[in-house]
């Protein structure tokens, strides 16, 4: 029986969330659910006008997120989700009690990011709140076993170490 999987893919807006964990998810035939579809409005609506979110504001939204995961956990589903999970509490929050929980840090340099939030078109979250989302930033350390992507690489590269790390071992 293969145990199943959650990655979180996680970092700041504009590092290739939603870019590298869909065909993650479809490369391994796993469910995917795009982690800023469960903000509350009132969140999208304040991140829209210019304002970053506060740990009050993300509560629910984590909360969300966790439900998904621990749905996939009581249902033996693996599957991908996206969340900047900025904070080691954030982290710690969507983890606990759920072992097979992974975390997929997108890291980058903030000019890269930036340029990339610049460029897209149509999401919620302005480039002004970038340097927000960098100062809130509590990088993965060891003992959270992250699986650390480097941006600068081709999506398919990114990709293909993804699905490397979380493959069955024989």
């Amino acid at each position: 029986m293969t145990r199943s999987v959650v990655l979180v893919v996680m970092g700041v807006s504009g590092s290739g969330k939603t870019t590298i964990a869909r065909p993650v998810a479809e490369r391994l035939g796993w469910p995917f659910q795009e982690g800023d579809d469960l903000h509350p409005q009132a969140n999208i609506d304040k991140m829209r006008s210019g304002h970053a979110l506060d740990d009050a504001d993300r509560a629910p939204w984590l909360a969300a997120v966790r439900a998904w995961i621990d749905a996939r956990a009581a249902a033996g589903e693996s599957g991908v989700i996206t969340c900047s999970a900025l904070k080691r509490a954030y982290r710690d929050r969507l983890r606990d009690g759920q072992p097979a929980t992974r975390l997929v840090y997108l890291k980058g340099e903030e000019a890269l990011i930036l340029q990339r939030v610049e460029a897209r078109r149509g999401h919620f979250m302005p480039p002004s709140l970038l340097d927000s989302q960098f100062q809130t930033l509590e990088a993965p350390t060891p003992d959270e076993h992250p699986i650390v992507i480097d941006i600068r690489q081709p999506v398919a590269a990114q990709v293909d170490e993804v699905c490397r790390a979380v493959a069955p071992r024989p």
